[in-house]
C-alpha cells in the first residue's frame, strides 16, 4: 500500500488580491508561506515521511513544497516538477480582478467561465476544467500513481484545478459534482492507494 497527499499551494499573492492568476508565476503571500508551514506541520504531526514529491513549475506551488519539504527536514528529497500539473489557463482573464470581470462580463458569465466543466475562458489559450484534466492527468497516471502503486509515500504540491482533476479521478466524481468541489489552500488530502491503483481511504489533515 501507497500514501499520496495532495496539497494546494498556499494563498498566492494575486489569491489575496482577488486576481485571476492561472499560469502568472505569481510568488505566495505572507499568509500562503504561514500556510505551507502549517499544511507541513500537519504532515509531521501525523508522521508522514516521503519517498519522493511532484510539484507544477509555478513558483507557488514550488516554494509551498519547499517549505513543506524544510518543515518535515526532508530537504533533500528527490522533486520533479513539470507543466502538466500547473494550474489551469485563464486566458485573455489572467491578471483581472474578479470583482470587475464580473462588472464587464456579468456574474453569470463569469461563473460558467469560472465553474462550468468544459466552456473556457476568453482567449486562446484558455482552459476549462476539461483541458486541464486532459493535460494533467495522463501525466499524473503515468508518472505518479505507479511508485505509489508500488508502495512509496508521494508528496505532490499543485493548484486548485489541477488537482481538482486528479481528485475527480480518484473519488470517481462526476463531471456535475466536480464543479462543486473545492480545494483549500495549504490542506493536505492524504490518500492510501493499493497496488491495483484503488483508493483504500482517504482524509484531510488539518492541525
Amino acid at each position: 500500500m501507497g500514501t499520496l497527499v495532495l496539497v494546494r499551494h498556499g494563498q498566492s499573492q494575486w489569491n489575496l488580491e482577488n486576481r485571476f492568476t492561472g499560469w502568472v508565476d505569481v510568488p505566495l503571500s505572507e499568509q500562503g508561506r504561514v500556510e505551507a508551514g502549517r499544511a507541513g506541520q500537519a504532515l509531521k504531526q501525523a508522521g508522514l515521511r516521503f519517498d519522493r514529491a511532484f510539484s507544477s513549475e509555478l513558483i507557488r506551488a514550488r516554494d509551498t513544497l519547499d517549505i513543506m519539504l524544510s518543515v518535515l527536514g526532508q530537504e533533500d528529497l528527490e522533486i520533479t516538477r513539470n507543466a502538466a500539473l500547473n494550474e489551469r489557463h485563464y486566458g485573455d482573464l489572467q491578471g483581472l480582478d474578479k470583482g470587475e470581470t464580473i462588472e464587464k462580463y456579468g456574474a453569470e458569465q463569469v461563473h460558467v467561465w469560472r465553474r462550468s466543466y468544459d466552456v473556457p475562458p476568453p482567449g486562446d489559450e484558455g482552459e476549462s476544467l476539461k483541458d486541464t484534466a486532459e493535460r494533467t492527468l495522463p501525466w499524473f497516471t503515468a508518472n505518479i500513481i505507479p511508485p505509489v502503486k508500488a508502495g512509496e509515500r508521494v508528496l505532490v504540491a499543485a493548484h486548485g484545478n489541477s488537482l481538482r482533476s486528479v481528485v475527480m479521478q480518484l473519488d470517481e466524481l462526476s463531471r456535475e459534482q466536480v464543479l462543486d468541489l473545492n480545494i483549500a489552500t495549504g490542506t493536505p488530502l492524504v490518500y492510501e492507494i493499493d497496488a491495483d491503483g484503488e483508493v483504500l481511504s482517504s482524509e484531510v489533515l488539518s492541525l
